[in-house]
């Protein structure tokens, strides 16, 4: 029964696509962590006993000894699943912000708990802090497309919208033709896309 859990934490982690995630599953984590308590008391429980019986803890091979042993790995053990799930997460949420960019759509926050989302927000800023300091906006293609201008439908209704060099209105299922740089923000987050004809 011991392990169990933190073990299924990886595997409905790894049954996943690459770079997509599961809802994050704080019951299941919540039960590990009571288990990480459960064998850290037993573990306490067993070192005090072996000094109340004066028994040198360096040499004494004794049933408490491998009892205690037995429970600082299975923390041990557990503590490595748990880091690897959050871990695992983590990159998958830095992954999101270079492909979705600042804002996450609605059903991949509810994948997220209240720490995660805290994480993608700060690792966000950080992105965007950077960005501004070296006036460099690091999110738009690294291979040099073949044209800077690109032909966009509008997907959904973004408003008038101040471009570097003009302002322009973005109605619903319109068509403009675009500096690839100023539409690539809009077609990460799927209020337009790329028309090819």
């Amino acid at each position: 029964m011991y392990g169990k859990r933190a073990s299924q934490l990886l595997k409905d982690q790894a049954c996943c696509e690459n770079g997509q995630f599961t809802p994050f599953n704080s019951d299941l984590f919540d039960q590990v962590i009571s288990e990480c308590n459960e064998h850290s008391l037993q573990l306490q429980s067993l070192i005090r006993k072996i000094e109340e019986q004066n028994l040198d803890m360096q040499t004494t091979r004794n049933e408490d000894h491998f009892g205690a042993v037995i429970h600082h790995l299975s923390l041990v053990r557990n503590k490595r699943c748990l880091m690897a799930y959050m871990y695992n997460r983590a990159e998958i949420i830095q992954g999101l912000r270079w492909k979705v960019g600042p804002v996450l759509p609605q059903e991949m926050q509810e994948k997220l708990n209240y720490s995660e989302e805290e994480y993608f927000k700060n690792h966000s800023a950080a992105i965007e802090a950077y960005m501004s300091e070296l006036d460099l906006d690091l999110t738009v293609d690294m291979v040099p497309p073949k044209d800077p201008y690109i032909r966009v439908r509008v997907l959904d209704d973004i408003g008038e919208v101040c471009l570097d060099d003009h302002s322009i209105s973005l109605a619903k299922h319109s068509l403009h033709f675009l500096r690839r740089t100023d539409a690539e923000p809009f077609i990460s987050q799927g209020l337009m896309e790329e028309f090819l004809e």
